[in-house]
């Protein structure tokens, strides 16, 4: 595959990990019983797998090294925190008041790897 078609994946598969995450969100705050959904349980680890391996692919295939790109190393670290927030906004038995500001936390995050991503800057280009 080319670099273009690998890039057009990974953007595919992070859309589809915050879409199907803020659903989980969603969804949470509003009754915990999609916790016995199959499928809400087991396809965020399938995307978020592809969406990892067409990271570390589009790294290799463009020599990329995270320490010599600030805002590759701004990615990284914001993804670590997005996961972070995730699972704590995703944690079963919250109250909806404690969930959602994890919720929104984790949101704005996930909005910040995007602008990252798409600027190629860790300060989307403001300073």
């Amino acid at each position: 595959m080319t670099y273009l078609a690998i890039r057009h994946l990974h953007m595919t598969f992070a859309l589809l990990s915050i879409g199907l995450f803020a659903t989980r969100g969603l969804m949470a705050l509003c009754s915990d019983r999609w916790r016995g959904s199959r499928v809400l349980r087991i396809a965020p680890h399938i995307i978020d797998t592809c969406l990892l391996a067409s990271a570390i692919t589009l790294l290799v295939l463009a020599g990329f090294n995270p320490l010599d790109h600030a805002w590759l190393m701004a990615k990284i670290i914001a993804l670590l925190l997005y996961i972070y927030l995730g699972r704590q906004a995703l944690r079963a038995g919250l109250a909806r008041g404690v969930r959602l500001p994890w919720l929104i936390a984790a949101l704005a995050c996930a909005g910040y790897i995007l602008g990252v991503a798409f600027t190629r800057s860790a300060t989307w280009g403001l300073a």
